[in-house]
C-alpha cells in the first residue's frame, strides 16, 4: 500500500484535476448506477464530480462554469396528521461556489420549529424540545480541494456514506451530521479513502467527545466487478486514566487499526468489513459483510456465543428508461447479530449523539426492503416497503439490539440469536408523489402516505404528509 501511494503521489505531481462534490441525496436518474468503467467508484458518497462534463460520466447538478457562486433559499415545510396535527417548518440558505479550478465549497443552513414524535423531526445538528414543540438548527457544509486527478481533500460538517445499498452496514447518513476530514486518492483501478471523524455524546448535562478513523479501499477488479475493504476504529480522547486527544497513531493513513489497537494496549472499538458489487448494463448486484468480533471455534460449535458479532447485506438494484421516463428498482436484505456495534460505554460504541452510525435498526434484526421510483419530466413517484424483525431489550437487560447498552449487561454467555429479547415484527409502506417546482431546482412539493405496523404495540397507523422541501440531504422516515 505504501508503494502504491508513492506511485500515486508521483503521478499527481504531473497531473491536473478539477472537481466539485455531489449532494448525498440520491435521486434519479443516477441512483449510483453509472456506466461500466475502470476509473469510476460509486461506493463512497458523496461522489466527486468533474465540474465540466466528461464523456462517459454522468454530470448532474453542477454548473458547467469553473468559477461561480450561487446563493439560493431552501425550505422545509411539512404537515402530517396523526391523531394530533404535527408540523415542521424551516427555512435557510444554501451556498455553492467554485472559486478556482481546484476549490469547491457548499454550505447550507436550515432552522425552524415544529411538533411531533422523534421520527418526524429532523436529524438536525442542534435540537431542543419541550412538552409541546421543538426548535432545530441544521448546519452542513464541506470544503473540497482537488489539486490534481489523483487526490481530493475535504473538511466539513456533514454525512458520508459507504455502500451501494439503501442502508449501509459500514457508514450511513441516518443520524446527525458530524465534523470530519477526508483524504481520497484515485489511481490505477483503486480509490483509497481515509476519514477522520469527530463525534460527541450527551452524558447527563455534559457533552463528551469521541473520535473515529475510517479506511476504505475500492478496487475495480474488472469493469463490472468492484471489491471493497473497510475498517474503522472509535476511541475516547479522554477517560478516567488518560487524556489521549486524537491518537497520532490513528492519523497514519496506511496502518491497520487492529494491530495498532493492540500496540496501544487499548480497548478501542474496531470494525472490519468487505463488500462487492457486480454490474450488468444498468443493473447491479451488491453486498456487505461487517465483522465486530468473531470466534470460528464457537461458530462451528453453534453455541450462539454472544461475541460472535457480525452482519450482512445482499441487494440488487437497477434503472432503465422508457419514452422519456426513468425507472429505478431495488430489493435488499439486511441482518445483524446481537451486540454488533456495541461496546463498554457510549464513548466507544459505533454511534453519534444517540444514533447508530450504520443501519437505523443498529443490531439484533433482520430486514427485507424494496423500492420503485418513477420519474417523468418533473413528476416523481416513489414506493417503498419493508418488513423487519427486531429484538428489543427486556427486564432491564441488554439483548443486543441497543448499541447504547453495554454488552456487559447481557443475560447469559451462550444461546444468543437474531431477534432475541422482546421481539417486534414491523411493516413500513410508503408511497410518495412529488413535483419539482423548478426544472433545475432541488425544491419539491410532495404528498407522502405512510403505513406503519408493529406487533409489539399492536398499532396500525396511517400517516399522510404534505410538504415543500429542498432535497439537499435525506430525510429518513422509512424505518
Amino acid at each position: 500500500m505504501r508503494y502504491l501511494l508513492f506511485i500515486a503521489f508521483l503521478n499527481s505531481l504531473i497531473s491536473f484535476g478539477q472537481g466539485g462534490v455531489a449532494v448525498l441525496y440520491e435521486e434519479m436518474p443516477t441512483d449510483s448506477i453509472v456506466p461500466l468503467s475502470l476509473e469510476h467508484h460509486s461506493s463512497v458518497k458523496p461522489s466527486i464530480r468533474a465540474q465540466r462534463p466528461i464523456d462517459g460520466l454522468i454530470n448532474i447538478g453542477l454548473n458547467e462554469q469553473l468559477y461561480f457562486a450561487h446563493i439560493t433559499p431552501i425550505a422545509d415545510l411539512n404537515y402530517r396528521y396523526n391523531e394530533t396535527s404535527q408540523y415542521r417548518t424551516g427555512g435557510g440558505l444554501n451556498l455553492e461556489s467554485s472559486f478556482s479550478e481546484k476549490w469547491y465549497l457548499r454550505a447550507s443552513f436550515m432552522g425552524g420549529i415544529g411538533s411531533g414524535d422523534s421520527l418526524f423531526h429532523s436529524k438536525a445538528y442542534w435540537y431542543n424540545a419541550d412538552s409541546t414543540s421543538y426548535s432545530y438548527a441544521d448546519l452542513r457544509g464541506r470544503l473540497s480541494y482537488t489539486p490534481n486527478r489523483i487526490f481530493n481533500f475535504q473538511v466539513g460538517l456533514d454525512h458520508n456514506f459507504i455502500g451501494e445499498g439503501n442502508r449501509s452496514l459500514f457508514l450511513s447518513d441516518y443520524g446527525k451530521p458530524h465534523p470530519f476530514g477526508q483524504i481520497r486518492a484515485q489511481f490505477w483501478r483503486v480509490e483509497y479513502s481515509v476519514l477522520y471523524q469527530f463525534f460527541r455524546e450527551e452524558v447527563g448535562t455534559d457533552w463528551k467527545r469521541k473520535n473515529g478513523a475510517t479506511h476504505h479501499i475500492s478496487l475495480n477488479a474488472t469493469k463490472w466487478l468492484n471489491i471493497g475493504i473497510f475498517e474503522t476504529v472509535v476511541f475516547q480522547p479522554k477517560d478516567t486514566l488518560l487524556n489521549r486527544g486524537y491518537d497520532v497513531e490513528y492519523l497514519n493513513p496506511v496502518i491497520f487499526y487492529r494491530p495498532q489497537e493492540y500496540a496501544l494496549g487499548s480497548s478501542d472499538n474496531v470494525l472490519l468489513g468487505v463488500s462487492f458489487s457486480a454490474k450488468y448494463k444498468q443493473h447491479m448486484l451488491y453486498g456487505q459483510f461487517v465483522l465486530d468480533e468473531f470466534s470460528l471455534t464457537e461458530y462451528k460449535a453453534k453455541t450462539g456465543w454472544w461475541a460472535n458479532k457480525y452482519g450482512g447485506q445482499l441487494g440488487i438494484k437497477g434503472r432503465f428508461a422508457t419514452n422519456k421516463s426513468h425507472w429505478f428498482y431495488r430489493l435488499e436484505y439486511n441482518a445483524v447479530r446481537p451486540y454488533t456495534y456495541a461496546h463498554l460505554n457510549e464513548g466507544q460504541n459505533y454511534g453519534n449523539q444517540g444514533n447508530t452510525l450504520a443501519h437505523p435498526y443498529a443490531s439484533n434484526f433482520m430486514e427485507i426492503l424494496g423500492e420503485v421510483k418513477f420519474q417523468h419530466k418533473r413528476w416523481i413517484v416513489k414506493a417503498f416497503a419493508s418488513y423487519f424483525l427486531k429484538g428489543e431489550d427486556k427486564n432491564g437487560l441488554s439483548y443486543g439490539g441497543n448499541l447504547y447498552q453495554p454488552y456487559t449487561n447481557r443475560p447469559y454467555e451462550y444461546g444468543h440469536f437474531t431477534g432475541q429479547g422482546q421481539g417486534n415484527n414491523g411493516l413500513r409502506i410508503m408511497a410518495t408523489l412529488a413535483f419539482k417546482v423548478h426544472r433545475h431546482s432541488d425544491l419539491q412539493a410532495f404528498f407522502e402516505n405512510q403505513l406503519r405496523y408493529d406487533t409489539m404495540t399492536g398499532d396500525l397507523k396511517y400517516l399522510p404528509t404534505i410538504g415543500l422541501r429542498s432535497q439537499l440531504w435525506n430525510d429518513y422516515r422509512n424505518y
